[in-house]
């Protein structure tokens, strides 16, 4: 080992029934800097225990550089000036990413069928891929969807029911967009639920002025309520439309 290579001391949880990912982020991120790490790994609670009340710290891992102690994986970070990509507050990311992944497969879709890019084929598999995928994230957790739909969606608000009914009702239409059969009635249910879904955002969030979480992607998420919401919506509403009058 060079004597002048950066050197940095870690305590960190590595037992057999438990592996701290913090520990193993902050020995990644002290890799990638360069440092020589002197890696030191708890086997037990009682060894975890007996370090913390010793540093007069809650929680592991700890990191030290020149025997100055940094902290846990979130202060390594800061004093590297290196983001942890910790989600904090309100956030698109989520719906960012699946229509994001559902325009790429429907591009690769069309590829795949036709040896070509068809706009029209395109266009419908994103929007069915994007409903299912959108449902699939609701029916993970189907309950704290409901807790959170209900708040805003008029439909839902009236009738509880509604709300357990709707991803299953999304999911449908989406396979029907993509399988392409029975168009009408499938689109049908497109323009039904995203006309009362976008209805109950413009209610909410341009008429009330109120600041609500979208329950889009699952109950819990922390994606606001708003534009991308109502978009999502009427992108149900249009497509429904046009399966309806047979254009696609």
């Amino acid at each position: 080992m060079s004597s002048n290579a950066k050197k940095a001391v870690l305590y960190r949880i590595v037992s057999d029934d438990h592996i701290c990912p913090f520990g193993v982020k902050s020995r990644d991120l002290l890799k990638r800097k360069g440092y020589d790490i002197e890696d030191h790994k708890f086997t037990s609670r009682d060894e975890t225990e007996a370090f913390m009340e010793e540093q007069g710290v809650e929680t592991t891992p700890q990191t030290f550089i020149d025997g100055v102690r940094i902290g846990g994986y979130d202060e390594l970070a800061d004093y590297f000036d290196e983001s942890t990509g910790k989600q904090t507050g309100t956030t698109y990311q989520p719906v960012i990413a699946v229509f994001a992944t559902t325009l790429l497969m429907a591009l690769a879709a069309s590829w795949a069928v036709a040896g070509a890019i068809v706009p029209m084929t395109v266009l419908v598999w994103f929007v069915g891929l994007s409903m299912c995928m959108l449902a699939i994230l609701k029916l993970r957790d189907l309950f704290s969807f409901t807790n959170q739909f209900i708040t805003y969606d008029l439909a839902g608000m009236r009738w509880v029911r509604y709300a357990y009914i709707y991803p299953f009702a999304e999911a449908l239409a989406g396979i029907g967009m993509i399988a392409g059969i029975l168009m009408p009635l499938f689109g049908a249910i497109a323009f039904i639920i995203g006309s009362i879904g976008a209805v109950s955002v413009i209610k909410a969030v341009y008429v009330d002025k109120r600041e609500l979480k979208c329950a889009c992607v699952g109950g819990g998420s922390n994606v606001p309520l708003g534009a991308i919401s109502l978009t999502e919506n009427l992108m149900m509403v249009v497509m429904g439309a046009l399966m309806v009058a047979g254009i696609v």
